[in-house]
Order: C-alpha cells, then sequence, then structure tokens
C-alpha cells in the first residue's frame, strides 16, 4: 500500500521547546496507527504536525504525497483533525454545524443527515444549539463533522474521550468502515483500552521521538 504518512527525524519548535526532536514514522493506506506515550511526549504535536497546521524545523515530513517542508497548506484539504477542542459553533445546532462544515466540501443535503444519523445525533439533538449538549454529544457532534468532509487522513486525538460505552463503540465502527474505504487512521490515546482489533500498529513516542513500534498480535490487519 502506498505510504500516507513518511517522517524522517523530524524536529517541531512550539516557541523554542522541541516538541518533536527527530520523530520518524511510516503510515501506510489503510492503516489504523494508535500513538502512545507520557504526557509531554510530542504526540498533539505529531499530529499538528501531520494536519500541516505547524512548521517543520528540521528533518523531513512527506503527507499525503505533500512536502509538508515546502507547502504545508497542501495538505489540509485531505486532512481532519479532531483535536481536543471541538471546533464546533457554539451557537449553530447540530445539523447547521455539520451543514456548515459539509459546504467546505459541497457536500449534499443527504450526506449532512447520514454523518448525523449515524453519529447518532437525529430526532431532538439535531435541532439543539451544540452549547446545550454534553460532552458525549459534542464529540458525536465533532465526528459527524468528520465524516461529511470526507477527508482521506483522519488524525484523531484521544478520540474515545468523553464518550460512553455505546459512544466509544460507535467511534471504532466509525474507524473500521473508514478503513475498508482507503481512509488512514492515526490516533492518540494516553491508554491501551481503546487498542482493539481495528488497531494494525502501536507506535510508543517518549521525548517528541518514536521508541517503539510494533504490530498489534491481536490485529486481524
Amino acid at each position: 500500500m502506498p505510504e500516507v504518512i513518511d517522517l524522517k527525524e523530524a524536529v517541531v519548535l512550539l516557541g523554542q521547546f522541541p516538541a518533536l526532536t527527530g520523530a520518524t514514522l511510516k503510515v501506510s493506506q489503510g492503516e489504523v496507527v494508535m500513538i502512545q506515550g507520557p504526557n509531554g511526549a510530542g504526540k498533539s504535536t505529531l499530529l499538528r504536525l501531520c494536519a500541516g497546521l505547524l512548521p517543520i524545523r528540521e528533518g523531513s515530513a512527506m503527507v499525503l504525497g505533500h512536502n509538508l517542508g515546502k507547502d504545508r497548506r497542501k495538505v489540509r484539504p485531505d486532512v481532519g483533525l479532531l483535536g481536543h477542542m471541538s471546533g464546533l459553533y457554539e451557537d449553530l445546532t447540530v445539523e447547521e454545524n455539520v451543514a456548515f462544515w459539509g459546504s467546505m466540501v459541497r457536500a449534499a443535503d443527504h450526506e449532512v443527515s447520514e454523518a448525523i444519523e449515524f453519529m447518532g445525533l437525529d430526532g431532538r439533538l439535531r435541532d439543539v444549539l451544540v452549547r446545550q449538549l454534553s460532552a458525549g454529544q459534542r464529540r458525536r457532534t465533532s465526528f459527524a463533522t468528520l465524516l461529511v468532509q470526507r477527508p482521506s487522513l483522519w488524525l484523531l486525538d484521544e478520540p474515545h474521550a468523553a464518550l460512553d460505552t455505546e459512544g466509544r463503540a460507535l467511534v471504532n465502527g466509525l474507524i473500521e468502515n473508514a478503513t475498508k474505504s482507503g481512509v488512514t487512521v492515526l490516533f492518540v490515546s494516553h491508554g491501551m483500552k481503546e487498542q482493539t482489533d481495528l488497531v494494525h500498529r502501536v507506535v510508543t513516542l517518549v521525548g517528541g521521538r518514536v521508541v517503539e513500534d510494533t504490530v498489534n498480535g491481536d490485529s486481524s490487519g
């Protein structure tokens, strides 16, 4: 399978602080890779680098065929980043938020509805303002906006955060469906409980570098 992410000795500074100190990582199309490591290891920074949101200081970074050292903006339309911040508009409803993000890629009305329904937000919730939602419902709404944008690379920072058992199972199903169509998923986790059969590899980041990259023995892929 073609490589979607190819980082070689990537260094990223946050101010003067080296958040990545020489990270090397390759991820192929259709893989589900979990990034783990202690606080401050550079996990979120790695996702933001791959999303084209942070400049690379040293080393090289190719994502979806784009050289991030030359023009990191080109990768952004094909990447979906779900971070700790929801990226939702508080004064818009669930449906209005999903429709807004869908309009960025000219999604059809039925695609907006399908994303809302898949995340269990249809019925009364679709017309509720985001500021009135619970943390779990906000997370589901964020996933609906990700779905409707149809990115080929998903970068998920603690994707199971704030979700109940049903919500976590829903996200796992979402990832499984996406990878069947060739989507690549890179997600951050602080624990191992989200390591399901969907995970092909587990990458450990410490001090801004990849120190371990192992195949998940329980993975069916």
